[in-house]
């Protein structure tokens, strides 16, 4: 199976645009979401059964009051693609059904 193609800058651009919330760290986009821990262990779930379907999986963060995601395409040499972005959306649906709300990092 081939690697996955990573997106130009341009596309890059235009993808973070569509995703509000979602922050570029070189080549991985993150977001975090202010949750209890509880709730974060449930949403962490529901993302991880979605990303076993999908065949692509973020990096998690759990903390007792958030949950931070980290995005990129380890088969492109750690490269962001288009499943970053389709991932993203998903999370982004699956934090609004869990009552999460974003929370600026740093």
């Amino acid at each position: 199976m081939p690697s996955p193609e990573p997106l130009s800058e341009e596309e890059i651009a235009g993808a973070l645009g569509a995703a509000p919330g979602w922050v570029r760290s070189g080549d991985e986009i993150t977001r975090t979401f202010g949750i209890r821990y509880h709730g974060g262990v449930a949403m962490i779930v529901h993302v991880a059964d979605v990303e076993r379907l999908i065949g692509h999986h973020a990096d998690i963060d759990l903390r007792w009051d958030r949950v931070r995601f980290g995005i990129t395409t380890h088969d492109a040499g750690h490269k962001l693609t288009a499943a970053d972005f389709d991932l993203a959306r998903r999370i982004d649906a699956i934090a609004q059904a869990h009552g999460a709300e974003s929370v600026r990092e740093g």
